[in-house]
């Protein structure tokens, strides 16, 4: 849309079924590649990638038509089906059920890019568990606790 100027973006957050540690070391780099492909070929804009064994975080800048929903299904099943026929693993991935997604304001932005880029390190002190639930109070999200993670 002509004269339309906007500042979207969103911190999102996807965990691998039951947060099973499947992401290795070896192929999270070309996963994340292939990801970040799937966001620019859909129009958006990946500021920063990174996780660990069980999760990734995105920082995304969206367009004003974007539909956040449509996007991460599309991020979630393509990536998914790559992992399974590269043949990375001995059994499926999958991706949870949902996803987190915070918006983040322009003076935000600096923070969430340091904070996902010390991810690692981060989780050697706390939990994806304990990480997604203080993610979800600290943006003031409404929560079932019963509800969060699907451990089939």
């Amino acid at each position: 849309m002509a004269n339309t100027y906007t500042q979207l973006y969103f911190h999102i957050v996807i965990c691998v079924k039951s947060r099973r540690c499947l992401i290795a070391e070896d192929w999270e780099v070309e996963l994340h590649k292939y990801m970040t492909g799937i966001i620019t070929n859909r129009n958006q804009k990946l500021m920063i990638i990174n996780g660990v064994q069980n999760h990734v975080h995105l920082l995304i800048g969206t367009k004003p038509d974007c539909n956040l929903s449509d996007l991460i299904r599309d991020v979630k099943s393509h990536s998914s089906k790559w992992v399974n026929e590269k043949g990375f693993l001995n059994k499926k991935f999958e991706w949870q059920l949902g996803f987190g997604g915070f918006t983040v304001s322009q003076r935000g932005v600096k923070y969430v890019i340091k904070y996902i880029e010390n991810q690692k390190e981060h989780h050697k002190k706390k939990s994806f568990k304990e990480e997604y639930i203080a993610l979800l109070e600290h943006y003031e999200v409404e929560y079932k606790k019963e509800y969060i993670f699907d451990d089939v």
